[in-house]
């Protein structure tokens, strides 16, 4: 988008926001598509560093095409693949190229398992000679092409097997698999939930063995769900959840060996004793494999490298922290098995290289900021990419520093959110960039100095449909509570008048590490916020302690006490905003989703005399009913922690509540549990607590589905007017009067 587009934009909306805006925001508005943004979909950069593909899907023809465009020109150059051209399916709608390019798996069907898990339908697609090869006649897990493209692995009703490609043969890696007891080279819920990860294997580069984890999830207490469904009878999804305090899954680790055929435990010189592996990836070294071994306190982290050959281990790293560490995927291995690494080792977020024996190098970053993500390494250049919140804690940029720590340079140049997708030699990225006032743009830049090439795809429409509408600027700024500035962001009405009075609407998320307060586009919630800013309400977002990128020791210092300094810091917050003379101090209200829910019924409860209502949609009520991973990260168990736990779950307050509550959960829930919140349920009866509560059947920790979406916030704007706008009607018949005058 060239600079006098952006300036005509920006002019646009300004007067827009004057005078020219007139429609309004309404619900089927926003859950219709009507403010979606235009996206480029599964871009891959080609290994010859000059194209990248894109996925394209043609409405009209119902025709999927994996097409190569020019870095330099952005012209396509070629269509790869057509499913036009393949008799045997109709359409697929994800790609994964092998290591060498010469074969494609195409995504024809997916089911969903849990958030990230899928059962799928795959073919593999040979490039030069056409040819399309069924990956399974079954649903299968993960298939993942081997380094030499011959042959792909892949779990089914948790076991593994390996494919030949070229003679068909199928073999069975792994036979004790089953349902609720064992699972081969997937991970486990809780795993995949908190690890963020499914696929538990991983080829080697010389295509002859492969790692994988066993999960033993025999002793781990099961959980059950019932189905509602259509039918006459409701059935269960029955699965494994170990809650916090349980018996977690014995993982174990396994090499597959392909030519002898035998499956063996590998296994690291250290007892452990109640234990994660968090993750495994092979070194540059085809005889070598990195593990991560972590205590089930998750504050101690080790970096085991295991010869697969000698069959022997090398401890390399071992981090510790007070409270806790992350867990990444940034570990990222030299050609000479010298690695980069990050930690919070030093209060931020940085970079580390480290030789392949573990000795520092040096710390490659350094700064009272945090590196947000790691793109990856030049070798040619010798310098790493890496976006940080260096220019301010609600932006990110884009940089570049040579591993020795020197030269770094910033290549990003607008203020806002910026992210990058690098070509395979690190000569371009893709610049994805938005902010609260422009939508998202990608354009193309030179890697070496940051200069834009060309625009690729920009979203001008909607801003200009954006325009068109009622909507006010999203004012950042910060607030100082309790002793610290905390970013926040408030939306005032359009035809905002200070001599007035306003209900305030918060909203907040809270959760470890998180951020909600950014400087980017606005998510579906924010044009929400905007209809309700259109009907009368000032609606504010804080970040307070525990929250992300502004050190280890803001966000760490909740540990053990999930829920008390976060609700403390949104209760003083509140109570600051509504003393400003345009809030009515006695119109407060609250809302969050899952952390952010257990945060709002928290502030309602022990803020009794600050909010007036809450909203809380799949919140978490007591911390003893979450799991294992990401609970025990926090509050250690709860027979350590019984207090911690306890003094600060919702559930245990429900006798403070005075104001107007509202409690919403989908009963096919499988990561927050509807158990939640029938135990709060039936905690405000016998307190004898009035609230309102509803329940989707069968909706997940998303609550989406049909028309789901669009009745469960019908159902909280209405919940709103009813508590907090008792005097918008009023306001409204003044703006009325208004508008005609200026009419």
């Amino acid at each position: 988008m060239k600079l006098r587009h952006v300036i005509a934009i920006i002019g646009f909306l300004t007067t827009s926001l004057i005078y020219c805006q007139n429609k309004q925001i309404s619900l089927e508005d926003i859950w219709n598509g009507e403010f979606r943004t235009e996206r480029m979909q599964a871009l891959h950069s080609m290994k010859n560093g000059k194209q990248y593909s894109v996925l394209n899907f043609d409405r009209s023809t119902r025709t999927s095409t994996i097409d190569i465009y020019d870095y330099k020109t952005l012209e396509k150059v070629k269509t790869l693949v057509s499913s036009a051209d393949i008799e045997d399916i109709q359409g697929f709608f994800d790609y994964t190229f092998s290591e060498d390019e010469s074969k494609v798996i195409l995504t024809t069907n997916e089911v969903p398992v849990f958030r990230r898990s899928r059962l799928g339908e795959y073919y593999v697609y040979d490039i030069e000679s056409k040819e399309l090869t069924k990956v399974s006649d079954d649903l299968v897990q993960e298939p993942t092409l081997s380094p030499d493209a011959k042959k792909i692995a892949y779990g089914f009703e948790n076991n593994l097997y390996v494919k030949d490609l070229s003679s068909g043969k199928i073999e069975q890696i792994t036979t004790d698999g089953l349902k609720n007891k064992i699972i081969n080279g997937i991970t486990d819920w809780v795993y995949e939930e908190e690890f963020s990860f499914v696929r538990a294997f991983d080829w080697n580069a010389n295509s002859d063995q492969i790692a994988f984890i066993r999960f033993d999830e025999t002793d781990v207490p099961e959980f059950s769900m019932d189905v509602f469904g259509s039918g006459l009878y409701q059935t269960q999804q029955v699965f494994k959840y170990p809650k916090a305090g349980e018996t977690n899954s014995k993982v174990s680790l396994h090499l597959y060996d392909l030519k002898s055929k035998n499956v063996s435990a590998l296994k690291v010189d250290k007892a452990y004793e109640d234990f994660y592996i968090p993750r495994i990836k092979w070194t540059k070294d085809p005889s070598v494999l990195s593990a991560q071994y972590m205590n089930r306190h998750q504050n101690e982290l080790d970096l085991w490298m295991i010869n697969t050959q000698s069959m022997t281990s090398d401890l390399v790293l071992a981090e510790k922290d007070k409270a806790y560490i992350d867990v990444t995927f940034n570990l990222t291995f030299l050609k000479d098995n010298s690695f980069i690494w990050t930690s919070e080792k030093d209060g931020y977020n940085h970079i580390y290289h480290y030789a392949k024996d573990g000795k520092l190098i040096n710390q490659v970053t350094k700064g009272n900021w945090e590196v947000t993500n790691y793109y990856g390494f030049n070798e040619k250049a010798n310098a790493i990419y890496y976006q940080s919140v260096e220019n301010g804690s609600i932006n990110r940029d884009v940089y570049t520093i040579k591993l020795n720590g020197k030269g770094k340079k910033r290549l990003t140049k607008s203020e806002g959110t910026n992210s990058a997708s690098f070509s395979a030699d690190f000569s371009y990225f893709i610049n994805t960039h938005s902010s609260a006032t422009s939508p998202p743009e990608y354009t193309l830049h030179n890697a070496k100095s940051g200069d834009l090439v060309k625009g690729i795809k920009d979203n001008d429409k909607l801003a200009q449909k954006v325009g068109d509408f009622v909507t006010s600027k999203k004012e950042f700024s910060t607030i100082n509570i309790n002793g610290n500035d905390l970013n926040m962001w408030m939306i005032k009405p359009a035809n905002f008048d200070e001599s007035k009075e306003y209900p305030l609407f918060m909203y907040q998320y809270s959760g470890p590490g998180s951020q909600q307060v950014a400087n980017r586009w606005n998510g579906t919630n924010d044009y929400w916020y905007q209809m309700l800013a259109q009907q009368g309400y000032i609606v504010a977002c804080v970040d307070g302690r525990g929250t992300g990128f502004k050190g280890a020791d803001f966000k760490k210092v909740t540990q053990n006490e999930l829920g008390k300094y976060e609700v403390e810091d949104q209760i003083a917050a509140a109570k600051k905003l509504g003393a400003l003379p345009y809030i009515d101090e006695s119109r407060i209200g609250i809302w969050g989703w899952s952390y952010g829910g257990f945060m709002s019924s928290n502030a309602l409860f022990k803020g009794n005399d600050v909010f007036k209502m809450a909203i809380a949609v799949a919140p978490v009520t007591s911390w003893r009913f979450y799991d294992t991973i990401y609970t025990e990260r926090y509050m250690t168990t709860p027979q350590e922690n019984p207090s911690g736990y306890d003094e600060n779950s919702p559930i245990n307050h429900v006798d403070k509540l005075k104001g107007d509550f509202l409690l919403i959960h989908g009963s096919g829930d499988d990561n927050v549990h509807l158990q939640n919140t029938m135990r709060m349920v039936e905690a405000l009866i016998q307190a004898d607590k009035q609230f309102e509560w509803m329940v989707y059947p069968d909706k997940n920790h998303g609550i989406y589905g049909g028309n789901t979406r669009l009745h469960l916030y019908k159902k909280m704007t209405n919940f709103i007017n009813e508590t907090l706008g008792d005097k918008l009607e009023k306001n409204e018949e003044e703006e009325q009067e208004t508008t005609k005058i200026k009419g």
